[in-house]
């Protein structure tokens, strides 16, 4: 290959490239009203977002990419943990935290100001940034979904139990969140199929529930689930 021929090849390579990077930009740029759902951006979302700032949560937790790595990423805590479990969380830290190795500070957030985060992170939540983060994706395998393929050293369900969050919430044998009962001895009270009803729906259970349903959660996730905590006597 000559001199001249590596010369053409770097150009075309070079230009080619920066044209498609250019034309992906602006396109991306057209659609960004509609892929972050502008038209649902409230006064309350925006108050949010200020909230946000006010008390640097981008110190410590990650959202849309940019962040601290300390905390867990918020970019689809709704979903994740539910309204009522982030009003909880930022409301009585100390409690929520109790157990965990990781701490949050009490910021005496006001109740408005906790209203507002929860519609800023509802809004987020709904942006299609490209399914990120990967964690919260429902086109990839979960941790416990990859434990049940693979086998796992405790049971499916305890895998399940301890990679898909219910630890965030719930407590076995004094480890675990504050938010939730603890469920050292759940079988007593429901059947295997009263779990996964109550897991999937739980206000249709119990209407004051707390507990965001868990759609997320595969149908043998919920069976090995159901099954692991059915067995809790």
């Amino acid at each position: 290959m000559t001199k001249k021929t590596a010369f053409w090849i770097f150009l075309v390579g070079t230009l080619s490239s920066a044209i498609l990077f250019l034309g992906l930009t602006v396109d991306t740029h057209r659609q960004v009203a509609a892929l972050s759902h502008a038209d649902k951006l409230s006064e309350n979302v925006i108050a949010g977002k200020r909230v946000f700032e006010k008390y640097n949560c981008n110190d410590c937790h990650t959202i849309l990419g940019f962040g601290g790595y300390y905390a867990p990423d918020l970019t689809k805590v709704v979903q994740r943990v539910g309204a009522d479990g982030i009003r909880y969380r930022i409301g009585s830290p100390e409690q929520a935290f109790a157990r965990s190795v990781r701490k949050m500070p009490q910021q005496h957030v006001s109740a408005q100001e906790i209203e507002s985060l929860v519609a800023f992170f509802s809004w987020v939540g709904e942006i299609d940034n490209g399914d990120w983060p990967p964690q919260d994706s429902k086109q990839h395998l979960s941790r416990s979904e990859q434990r049940l393929a693979l086998g796992a050293t405790v049971s499916p369900g305890a895998a399940v139990f301890q990679t898909r969050g219910c630890m965030n919430c719930h407590s076995l044998h004094g480890t675990g969140g504050t938010f939730g009962p603890a469920l050292d001895t759940i079988g007593r009270r429901l059947t295997v199929e009263q779990i996964e009803h109550y897991v999937r729906a739980p206000k249709s259970v119990n209407p004051d529930a707390k507990m965001p349903p868990q759609t997320d959660l595969s149908d043998r996730e919920l069976e090995e689930l159901a099954d692991f905590l059915g067995n809790l006597k």
